[in-house]
């Protein structure tokens, strides 16, 4: 059992979880989209999102404390390893015109991580544009690099599926800034420290409804997308600062998974 216990916690702390679920939502695209993205381009997605996610997590971490790293950090950081070599080499497996949508992902990531400009913080401690950067990078490598690399037309309807994307991505980060309230400094401005919990739920519900519309409009309506939005609405509903952090770690972050999980037991 104890085993057990540290394996899920390396499962969660080690982002695979979370790449896992943005895995889920790039195959998701593929599905409704109706086009097949060589397995190269979703290994790219998965291994790109763990490593970045610890990245993040990890780095600040890292630096200042080089002396007193835990074992488990130490795993962690020797598995990010092995994943980035993994990253390297799928990406030089894909078409130059996702290499550069990779590139300019990664660029943001960087910007999000590290204090680039003088005197300044890094943009995941900026007022209020963390929640933007995170969706506007989970929608580019959820939908618009298997775009890229398939050379999908483009077209209005491909932006309106990024919209919705973006909305679904920036609901479930709006659950997590919920939870993460009473942890998260008042400087960093999330939507719950500038306008309540209470107005950021009616925002979630409203947004959630908004990608519906758009569902129904672009054709790609189902009872599977009605039913996994109103799983999405019954996590935003219940979500308070309370709730364990497992409560968005596993559980919101699973969402994607099971949705991308019905799918396939559906075709």
């Amino acid at each position: 059992m104890k085993i057990f216990r540290h394996l899920f916690r390396f499962y969660i702390n080690g982002s695979i979880h979370v790449g896992l679920s943005c895995l889920a939502l790039f195959c998701i695209t593929q599905q409704q989209l109706f086009f097949s993205s060589p397995f190269s381009l979703a290994l790219f997605v998965f291994l790109g999102t763990v490593f970045a996610y610890n990245f993040v997590k990890y780095e600040s971490l890292i630096r200042s404390r080089k002396n007193t790293v835990r074992k488990e950090l130490k795993a962690i950081v020797g598995f990010s390893g092995f994943v980035f070599l993994g990253l390297l080499y799928y990406c030089f497996q894909l078409r130059f015109q996702t290499q550069l949508g990779g590139f300019f992902i990664v660029a943001l990531t960087l910007l999000y991580a590290l204090p680039f400009f003088p005197n300044r913080s890094n943009a995941r401690n900026w007022k209020g544009i963390k929640i933007y950067i995170v969706s506007l990078c989970w929608t580019l490598a959820t939908v618009f690099l298997p775009v890229l690399e398939w050379d999908f037309t483009l077209d209005f309807m491909v932006f309106v599926y990024g919209l919705q994307r973006f909305l679904l991505v920036f609901v479930l980060i709006l659950i997590f800034e919920i939870v993460d309230l009473k942890t998260d400094d008042s400087l960093l401005q999330t939507v719950p420290q500038q306008i309540g919990v209470q107005r950021t739920k009616k925002l979630g519900f409203g947004l959630l409804v908004l990608f519906l519309a758009l569902d129904f409009w672009n054709g790609n309506f189902s009872l599977f997308s009605l039913f996994f939005i109103l799983v999405t609405a019954f996590f935003l509903a219940f979500a308070n600062e309370k709730r364990s952090n497992y409560y968005t770690l596993f559980w919101v972050e699973a969402i994607p998974i099971f949705w991308w999980i019905f799918l396939i037991l559906y075709k």
